[in-house]
């Protein structure tokens, strides 16, 4: 399950922005997961909880958003979002299409807590 060695890199990246802003800890992680990206959100998740521990993200609150595929058609021009894994343009219904977005995941948003 490559999701621990990913969250072993999304926890060392929240740490390394904590401390560059002098926080004391990671409340909220919010990350942004492709349907296309290869990673299982609930095992994701899974991992975040069990890794957390002993870090400066402990009591953070984990919060993943879906991000469906999105793609521009060549032919027509028209950018939709599928509702399905079917790589067919819904509009004119040509295979010719550039993915624009869903295919990755992205560390979105961090809250810190910083001494005062």
């Amino acid at each position: 399950m490559h999701e621990y060695s990913i969250v072993q890199s999304l926890l060392d990246a929240c740490e390394e922005n904590a401390k560059a802003n002098d926080a004391t800890k990671v409340t909220k992680v919010v990350v942004k997961i492709g349907v296309m990206s290869g990673v299982e959100p609930e095992l994701l998740k899974t991992a975040f909880d069990t890794f957390k521990e002993h870090t400066m993200c402990e009591s953070a609150e984990f919060i993943i958003n879906i991000q469906p595929i999105v793609v521009l058609c060549k032919s027509c021009l028209v950018e939709s979002t599928l509702q399905k894994l079917e790589f067919c343009c819904p509009a004119c219904e040509s295979l010719d299409l550039n993915i624009l977005d869903g295919e990755e995941m992205y560390l979105m948003q961090l809250e810190l807590d910083s001494p005062v």
